[in-house]
């Protein structure tokens, strides 16, 4: 007995969206004592994808920058 062939179309795997890659790499040094607090901080929290931790507290520190610069109609105390 044959088998049907299925009319689901299968997207292949190394089909991701381009825009989500990471292509650039950043890299940066700490000091001794800044990287002995990144250290126990992941150890302390359970940190086990440390690349992931700084690059996620990173764009949350850039993203909340640009939401606070963004120009506005007023100004925060004429809004009061």
């Amino acid at each position: 007995m044959k088998k049907k062939a299925s009319s689901v179309l299968k997207t292949p795997v190394t089909s991701k969206k381009k825009t989500l890659v990471r292509n650039h790499m950043v890299t940066f040094a700490l000091n001794e004592p800044e990287f002995k607090l990144l250290e126990k901080y992941c150890a302390q929290y359970k940190v086990s994808n440390r690349s992931r931790f700084i690059r996620e507290s990173l764009m949350k520190n850039v993203m909340s920058r640009m939401v606070d610069d963004y120009p506005k109609l007023f100004d925060e105390n004429e809004m009061r």
